[in-house]
């Protein structure tokens, strides 16, 4: 489908006497060049198609002085390569597709904060990940810019969108919040009990990931990869790895993908398992809780057995695993989960015998349907609201071609929706292990490799949605790294779902999406 798209719209540039070029990645996607007078065009012939969304964009400095090269990266909603348009902009400006395609706001307001790139026609250009202990003119992806930064204090505030009108106030809640979770602040203005806006600022955990990435080896930066947000480390790692195979032009051996997918789908198990816990907490219901929470405990003492790690780290590597997991380990835990399933619809059947929680989380936080192509969301969030595919069909990778699972699909878009996904899909889960594990068979985990130069896309599904790294190495070493968590724009939905909520479902509102701070302020 992704040769039609591609080929439609140069037909379209070439109409209007704007050149482009076509090249194909290396790991499969599609690359069209056009000329920085051509990305609206460009950008308004694409959405003109109702099945396509605009998934990420991200700068990479170019070889010629003073221009920045503007990455935009789509997907359609059929299994098919992603297209990446590339525009070289001069002056350090550039036209703002926002209008286009809503997504693109926090992307560009991303790419001004690190490069100080000024987008034309940018309705929203405060900063995003940067707060303002940052001077106004530091901008970290730059190379000029001063190192290390000075310790400096804000002496400007954030500026919130401000309501007028009678009964109307605000109420701010964090960036410190009672419970041992990441800082994020939100900013809700309330009538009485009713939401009627919610703004969030997030960033206080920027640490600057793809910025220390420069210059590092292949190692180095799969660790860091497993930094981007604790309990996706597995995917992060996975998802990198994979972009650096791309490049090598390898293929990891097949236990190695069997293991890959069986630890891929215990790090969405044992999430999916903590989401449907906190979510029973958060209407007060610790005893329905308490059975998911064991057995997400249970789940992480099964990681660390398998890779030295509650949270998988230190096993994917490029080129495949840094150590097997023994045959007889795996078919004990293969025992285990056909006990450990039931436990898990037991814990299900009690939930859905307690109508006063389902009455708590039936129509509360609704996620319209029509909001996520716009705001490119994926994952449970997405599948709650309607849409029907997920990243493993989409890009399949690794062994899931030849895998037998459902993706759960609902339309309400409400808690109970994503409570529902979340539910089906842990048990989905369960048994594609059950069922990588009855194939898998002796063999290498490892394809060793000689990385030179090259670039290419990676998008792996995450426990939260679309994954997403592309990776350009140069000399065995990586030049530049960019990083697209679901949570960046999976946050987005989060504002429009509390609107005309009360104050108090707030708690298992923001816990049905579990969304990742590190993830997003990387």
């Amino acid at each position: 489908m992704m040769d039609i798209v591609t080929t439609g719209l140069m037909t379209h540039l070439e109409s209007k006497q704007i050149g482009s070029h076509f090249s194909k990645g290396k790991g499969g996607e599609y690359y069209l060049r056009v000329p920085d007078n051509g990305i609206v065009e460009a950008a308004g012939w694409l959405a003109d198609r109702k099945d396509l969304a605009l998934i990420g964009i991200w700068a990479v400095p170019s070889h010629a002085k003073d221009c920045l090269e503007l990455y935009y990266a789509f997907e359609l909603k059929h299994p098919s390569p992603a297209l990446v348009m590339i525009a070289e902009v001069k002056n350090n400006q550039a036209p703002s597709v926002s209008k286009i395609f809503p997504a693109a706001i926090n992307f560009e307001r991303r790419t001004k904060d690190w490069y100080g790139l000024g987008f034309t026609g940018l309705p929203d250009t405060r900063r995003l990940l940067l707060h303002e202990a940052y001077p106004p003119d530091y901008h970290p992806m730059v190379d000029s810019n001063p190192e290390p930064l000075s310790s400096n204090l804000a002496t400007t505030e954030y500026s919130f969108k401000e309501f007028g009108g009678e009964g109307l106030y605000q109420i701010p809640v964090g960036p410190v919040h009672a419970g041992i979770i990441e800082p994020g602040h939100f900013r809700f203005s309330v009538i009485g009990e009713t939401i009627f806006n919610l703004e969030l600022r997030l960033g206080y955990k920027h640490r600057g990931l793809n910025k220390l990435a420069a210059g590092k080896t292949i190692a180095e930066v799969n660790r860091l990869s497993e930094s981007i947000s604790g309990d996706e480390s597995a995917v992060n790692a996975c998802t990198f790895s994979l972009a650096v195979e791309n490049i090598a032009g390898i293929d990891p051996p097949k236990r190695a993908w069997e293991l890959r997918t069986v630890l891929l789908e215990m790090e969405r198990l044992y999430s999916h398992l903590g989401d449907l816990a906190g979510m029973l907490l958060d209407v007060g219901y610790p005893i329905g809780a308490s059975p998911f929470f064991i057995l997400r405990e249970e789940i992480m003492r099964w990681n660390a057995m398998f890779t030295g790690s509650r949270f998988l780290r230190g096993a994917i590597i490029p080129g495949g695993l840094s150590r097997d997991i023994e045959d007889g380990m795996l078919q004990q835990f293969k025992c285990f989960l056909n006990t450990f399933s039931r436990r898990v619809r037991r814990a299900l059947s009690s939930v859905d015998e307690s109508a006063w929680v389902i009455d708590r989380f039936e129509t509360t936080g609704i996620v319209s349907p029509e909001l996520v192509a716009p705001l490119s969301l994926s994952g449970p969030i997405a599948r709650a609201s309607g849409y029907d595919s997920d990243t493993r069909q989409l890009h399949t990778y690794g062994i899931y071609t030849g895998l037998k699972y459902m993706v759960p699909v609902k339309t309400s878009g409400d808690v109970l929706a994503r409570f529902n996904v979340k539910a089906e899909e842990a048990i989905s889960s369960i048994g594609i292990i059950n069922e990588t594990i009855a194939r898998c068979a002796p063999g290498p985990i490892f394809s060793g490799f000689d990385l030179k130069s090259g670039q290419a896309l990676a998008i792996l599904e995450a426990p939260r949605g679309r994954n997403i790294h592309w990776l350009r190495v140069k000399n065995g070493t990586v030049e530049h790294w960019e990083v697209i968590t679901a949570s960046f724009c999976n946050w987005l939905a989060i504002e429009h779902a509390v609107i005309n909520n009360i104050l108090p479902d707030f708690p298992v509102i923001n816990k049905s999406f579990n969304l990742s701070y590190a993830g997003n302020d990387l």
